[in-house]
């Protein structure tokens, strides 16, 4: 291993996370489910991500036009938003002790694991890494140290979202669809007109 190859892929992809749109769909889930079980998701989709761009990306990122994926990200965002302004929690099976949410724990993993899965397709990060393994011309360490970063900066989210919880719940489901109803015009915006924002 070459800790300079780690560092530097760490460094690189957790700056480049941190005002990412995923960034943000993470804390804003976490705010919703249980923690670890949400982390778990993002983590998991984090990995796969990961998998496919040291190894694939560079190609499906030629293939595959930026703004039909962006477009739909931005309609994933947007029936994100409506689902959480209109869940009243009534199907869920469960009910956290602590904060009265209500979750289920496999749906929880499911849908933190295909909001991220979806919203990292052709994002920053994703190119990031694909060119860091080009440029190193070492797939498992570039792969290890995003990873790695990715996961760091899931766990801040989780902390954050965590904080959230001391909200009323209908604020939170209010506030949640109101962030999701702004990544999915930004990332609309990005694919309607090919001007990169901020995430």
């Amino acid at each position: 291993m070459n800790p300079v190859v780690l560092a530097t892929v760490f460094g690189i992809v957790f700056v480049g996370e941190l005002p990412d749109k995923t960034m943000f769909a993470s804390l804003v889930l976490a705010a919703r489910g249980r923690v670890l079980l949400v982390w778990i998701g993002v983590a998991a989709a984090f990995v796969v991500h990961a998998a496919i761009a040291v190894t694939i990306g560079g190609v499906l990122f030629t293939l595959l036009p930026h703004r039909l994926v962006q477009g739909v990200v931005a309609l994933m965002f947007l029936f994100g938003a409506v689902m959480a302004y209109r869940d009243n929690g009534d199907d869920a099976d469960e009910i956290d002790s602590d904060t009265g949410y209500r979750f289920d724990g496999v749906r929880t993993i499911v849908t933190a694991f295909v909001v991220i899965f979806i919203a990292e397709w052709g994002d920053l990060t994703q190119i990031l890494t694909a060119n860091l393994a080009a440029r190193y011309n070492n797939a498992i360490e570039v792969g290890i140290a995003a990873v790695a970063a990715l996961w760091a900066v899931a766990a801040l989210a989780m902390v954050a979202g965590k904080a959230m919880r001391r909200l009323p719940v209908p604020l939170v489901r209010r506030a949640t669809a109101v962030v999701l109803v702004i990544l999915a015009a930004l990332v609309g915006f990005e694919a309607v007109t090919g001007i990169s924002t901020v995430i």
